[in-house]
């Protein structure tokens, strides 16, 4: 690959990993409760955007890959956690990588990756030299995904291990500043800062780092307040990004410096704050993917904005490599590696505000479960299809935490719309030619508390019975899956009734029953 030309001036970038962190842990994401102070991360806003949809995957390992890739997961094989429960394929070294492309573009970038790796098995021992081999020229952190104690770790340094005692949070830092510090300062960097923080296991960090002076750091206590440990790990990470700050002004650096800070999936079932924690990390749902982003720095036009744009993780890797300048980055990607990455740099420079019109995410595992499978949203509404065979399809808009999957009510026209529409995306970003007519899915057995029919198929009459017969008249509506009635009926619900289907088109029906208190629905296959 050869130099390519017209470098820009020097520009340094700074991804911050947070690790198991979602957004409701930060007040300026409008959450006022269980929230915790953060001055530092909030500085980055006064200097960038907020962005209030960003995707990632639900768990560490496939987020990381797709940063450092722009690829989807199904495409680099990274699924799961690489060496987690489960189970998940390492990362190929033969990726393009964000290194290797600045490499390309601009020799005289150094590059380093600070703090937890999580892409490859520590064996063989070939493997810990993996991120000199995606294009890193310095590497120094912790090998795998969980640290067993916060003070007391193993490091590995360009593949060589050592035991270190320091706060890993602090350590990371240390890190990161003495290598800043090492370059030459006309030298442009890339930094890919990933702390362990705040994954678990839960702990009390050193005090001067946080303010939680109640706790005692025991087990006990850490088991009755999980989230007060977390919020204090939260806190220590602030801190430190802070000293990290002041060390990159005291260098000259911190103005000609731009920082990315996420998360990189959401918090785990110890620490999320929903009430159905099967929707936590680890899942496609919301919780488990909707995590916080912020972009500052001097490459922000028109600074201290809420971005409402859809981005997903992959999209970091195209946004990093062209705010150093490198514009036609893709003329070095090989055909047989696709990438998926959408740069943001429209949304930072204030030139768009949309970049994408979905976002897509997922979960595989070597060992498959019933967690498994991919999920894709709009702005509005959101499919999910497990790769057991499930669907569910959430309008996020009216219904954030995905307590009513639309395929089990009426849906109305843009529903349906809505559902075809994501349905064919997913469909052809995967190469699937699964049918999208939502006439056409499989009969949901869900009967209605008031009502049931038969035959069930049906072609010529249905038979509706009133399980709990009620003293009044009541109207029963046949509804086809835009949302029209097709037959409508006022009938004395103590007695079985029947309906004429003949002349409707096959597939799904919603049979509703209007009482005059409540409504009740169940669904009817028509052959």
């Amino acid at each position: 690959m050869a130099f390519v030309c017209q470098i820009q001036a020097q520009r340094n970038t700074v991804l911050i990993i947070a690790d198991d962190l979602s957004p409701d842990y930060f007040g300026f994401y409008g959450y006022t409760t269980d929230t915790v102070n953060v001055p530092n991360i909030r500085k980055l806003l006064l200097k960038g955007i907020r962005f209030d949809h960003f995707t990632s995957n639900p768990v560490c390992s496939s987020t990381r890959t797709s940063i450092l890739t722009g690829r989807y997961s199904f495409r680099t094989g990274v699924g799961g956690v690489v060496g987690g429960a489960g189970g998940s394929n390492q990362i190929d070294t033969a990726e393009i990588s964000i290194p290797k492309l600045l490499k390309v573009y601009n020799p005289s970038i150094v590059k380093a990756d600070i703090g937890k790796w999580h892409l490859k098995q520590p064996t063989p021992p070939i493997n810990l030299t993996s991120p000199l081999a995606l294009g890193f020229d310095w590497h120094e952190g912790p090998f795998i995904g969980q640290l067993p104690n916060y003070f007391n770790w193993t490091k590995y340094t360009n593949g060589v291990a050592s035991t270190v005692t320091n706060y890993a949070t602090s350590e990371n830092v240390n890190n990161a500043v003495s290598w800043i510090k090492a370059q030459n300062q006309k030298a442009p960097f890339f930094l890919w800062l990933a702390f362990n923080a705040p994954h678990e296991p839960l702990h009390l960090p050193p005090t001067n780092l946080h303010s939680y002076s109640n706790l005692s750091g025991t087990p006990a206590d850490i088991n009755n307040k999980p989230k007060s440990y977390f919020k204090s790990m939260i806190q220590a990470m602030d801190h430190e990004i802070g000293r990290l700050m002041d060390s990159l002004s005291a260098l000259n650096q911190l103005d000609s410096t731009d920082f990315i800070f996420i998360g990189d999936n959401g918090n785990t079932p110890k620490t999320a704050q929903i009430a159905d924690l099967s929707k936590a990390k680890g899942t496609v749902y919301e919780y488990g993917v909707n995590v916080p982003l912020i972009i500052s720095g001097p490459s922000v036009v028109k600074p201290n904005r809420v971005s409402k744009a859809l981005v997903n993780s992959v999209d970091l890797f195209a946004t990093i490599i062209e705010n150093f300048g490198f514009k036609n980055w893709h003329q070095y990607i090989p055909l047989n590696k696709p990438v998926d990455s959408k740069s943001i740099m429209p949304i930072i420079k204030n030139n768009s505000d949309s970049i994408r019109p979905w976002v897509f995410c997922e979960l595989f595992k070597l060992t498959t479960d019933s967690s498994d499978g991919k999920a894709i949203k709009n702005k509005a509404y959101k499919l999910i299809r497990f790769d057991y065979g499930a669907e569910a399809f959430y309008h996020l808009s009216n219904d954030s935490l995905e307590n009513v999957d639309l395929l089990k009510q009426v849906m109305t026209s843009n529903d349906v719309n809505n559902y075809n529409y994501l349905c064919q995306e997913m469909n052809a970003l995967l190469g699937k030619t699964s049918d999208c007519k939502t006439a056409q899915l499989e009969l949901n057995n869900f009967e209605g508390e008031m009502i049931s029919v038969a035959p069930n198929p049906c072609n010529k009459v249905v038979y509706i019975d009133f399980k709990q017969p009620l003293d009044e008249t009541v109207k029963i509506e046949l509804i086809d899956v835009l949302g029209h009635c097709v037959r409508s009926q006022l009938v004395n619900a103590k007695d079985i009734i029947s309906m004429d289907v003949l002349g409707l088109s096959s597939g799904l029906y919603s049979v509703v029953l209007h009482s005059s208190k409540q409504i009740f629905n169940t669904n009817l296959l028509v052959e």
